[in-house]
């Protein structure tokens, strides 16, 4: 089997991975789609490199193109022992019962001379962990190289978090000598040929080099900005890697590379060693002894020392008759056995039958509660062959009391002529504070720790602004604008076990020649009236004159109703028009609909 480019995208909020492959002689399309539902995943699409270049770039760019059959497989995000063409075909024929499931071996180097990485103190400022293992006496083909670097590119893009946790470098072990030292020293005493480079840099140099590059510029940030880089280095001096930027040039491994020396530097311990696991076992069916990966040793700088991979099979016990109930069957405990043997977890019946010991392999690292072997279960029984029952519990839905009256209330609005808009729940500081004359620090604002951009900043605390830039995007239309909004604000409540709560506001805006306040304050009238709440100062509503710097002075007024203040209507402030790139006045009312409940 040869292999293509796979594809990461992002798709209803969970994170999928796009595995392409080639099959020769190709099998039904209906055969390879009914194998994936079996187990668990979902061809996607049947194409080609021909096809995938045409729709992209059009029929003249597809000219010469391959068009070999390739299928796109999406592939669960916590299944890393399935991003490469290794892994799923291993995993597709255990599941079919042609192989068993292999048993992957740390192994000493025969001679003792195991290979030494040395942490010192100073990486304790950057990236504090690093792991390592050798694959010895590999064998590369093209496809298999293409492979081992496009794992190493998913597993950046996945587990690693764009290289922010983990970085994986790969070097040929023959172009160096141990023990390997990982340090951390300032940008101006790093100096090395990068990967495919034809001189040496220095590493802040290396830094501008790669600002501009498609690839490699989106890790630039994780170290730029420290006073020391990390870097790894052989006995002679020589530079492996400086993590997770780039691998030195001297050790570049290529189709020839025999001995493959992985090293993982990381934030995080637990992640590296999944990673460094998940590319060892893959590949280790290319060594001489197959599935077998020879050990580094790791030692800190206070003398602690580490042999990796750690390659650790666990066992877990779970009872058949929970299987059964979870999943709704009632299969013997031996059948409930080899089910979960054929997912590559091996399993036998203990105990009289009353319990089934599952050995995880060091492949299966979403293996995390019993749940996810009751799920592997499921899976090999076949959804589709789980009998429908109906559920023993009756419960009548109910629509949510607070929604029910946001959407009476949207139906009366849009039949007063109203416009709904949808805006969105982000904005920017200035939008919520400086346009609307206030201070940032009296908004109540819940603020974005990291915000991709300046327009997404905060969270709303109000819906006028969105309002106010949706007009400003729509001046072109026919005049009166008459827009509304019924959507959820939020503001920081210290009653709250996370510090902020949610609160569903009504804004209407109107946008003309002339304010038209008699317009605002009559579609206050008229939700009051649908809210059966009459104008009366003791038990109803009633609007006071008040002042806020959004509005006009001597425009605006405090709406009061169920004795409280539940919102402000008026005449916005010119400076507030202008700020949001209006020309004409407008008015405005927001109200807490809450209370009405």
């Amino acid at each position: 089997m040869g292999r293509a480019a796979a594809l990461v995208q992002e798709q209803k909020g969970t994170r999928k991975i796009r595995r392409c492959f080639r099959t020769a002689p190709a099998p039904a399309d209906e055969e390879v789609d009914e194998l994936c539902f079996e187990f668990g995943l979902e061809l996607d699409e049947i194409t080609s490199e021909k096809d995938i270049i045409s729709k992209e770039q059009g029929d003249g760019k597809a000219e010469g193109a391959s068009d070999i059959i390739l299928y796109k497989i999406d592939v669960p995000a916590n299944r890393y022992d399935l991003l490469c063409l290794e892994g799923l075909v291993r995993g597709l024929q255990v599941f079919k019962e042609r192989i068993k499931a292999p048993r992957y071996k740390r192994i000493m180097p025969a001679n003792g001379g195991v290979q030494r990485l040395i942490i010192t103190e100073e990486t304790a400022q950057v990236r504090p962990h690093v792991v390592a293992a050798v694959l010895r006496n590999i064998t590369f083909s093209k496809d298999r190289y293409d492979s081992f670097i496009d794992l190493q590119e998913k597993l950046h893009q996945n587990i690693c978090r764009k290289r922010a946790l983990v970085a994986i470098g790969t070097h040929d072990l023959d172009t160096i000598s141990g023990p390997f030292t990982y340090t951390a020293r300032p940008p101006s005493e790093i100096r090395f040929k990068p990967l495919n480079q034809s001189k040496e840099y220095t590493a802040s140099e290396i830094m501008d080099l790669y600002r501009t590059d498609s690839q490699l510029k989106h890790y630039l940030h994780i170290i730029e900005n420290k006073p020391l880089y990390p870097v790894i280095y052989d006995s002679n001096g020589v530079v492996l890697s400086m993590p997770p930027i780039i691998n030195g040039d001297h050790t570049k491994i290529s189709l020839n590379t025999r001995n493959v020396f992985v090293e993982c530097t990381a934030t995080d311990i637990t992640k590296a060693k999944i990673v460094l696991d998940i590319l060892v076992t893959m590949f280790s069916e290319y060594c001489e002894k197959q599935f077998t990966v020879e050990a580094a040793e790791v030692t800190y700088h206070n003398g602690k020392t580490c042999i990796y991979p750690e390659l650790a099979y666990r066992r877990e016990k779970v009872k058949p008759d929970l299987i059964n109930k979870k999943i709704g069957i009632s299969e013997t405990p031996s059948s409930l056995a080899k089910l979960l043997t054929r997912m590559c977890l091996k399993s036998h019946v203990t105990g009289n039958g009353n319990n089934i010991e599952i050995e995880i392999p060091p492949t299966r690292a979403d293996i995390i509660h019993a749940c996810d072997i009751i799920e592997d279960a499921a899976i090999a029984y076949g959804y589709n062959n789980i009998q429908m029952t109906i559920p023993k519990t009756y419960t009548i839905a109910n629509q949510f009391p607070l929604n029910k009256l946001t959407e009476l209330l949207r139906q009366d609005l849009a039949a007063a002529g109203f416009t709904e808009a949808l805006t969105f729940a982000l904005c920017s500081q200035e939008d919520i504070a400086d346009k609307l004359g206030v201070d940032i620090s009296s908004t109540k604002a819940v603020h974005i720790a990291n915000p991709k951009t300046a327009e997404f900043q905060v969270a709303r605390t109000s819906l006028l602004p969105g309002l106010l830039k949706t007009i400003a995007a729509n001046r072109k239309m026919p005049l009166p604008l008459k827009l509304f909004e019924i959507s959820d604000i939020v503001v920081k409540d210290s009653t709250k076990d996370v510090g902020a709560r949610n609160q569903r506001n009504l804004c209407a805006i109107y946008y003309n020649k002339n304010p038209g306040f008699e317009v605002i304050h009559g579609l206050l009238d008229r939700v009051m009236q649908l809210l059966a709440v009459p104008p009366s100062k003791e038990s109803g509503y009633l609007i006071k004159a008040a002042e806020d710097s959004a509005f006009f002075p001597g425009r605006c007024a405090e709406i009061l109703a169920k004795g409280q203040s539940i919102g402000k209507l008026g005449v916005l402030h010119p400076d507030v028009i202008t700020k949001f790139e209006l020309t004409m006045p407008c008015s405005a009312l927001e109200i807490n609909i809450e209370p009405f409940l």
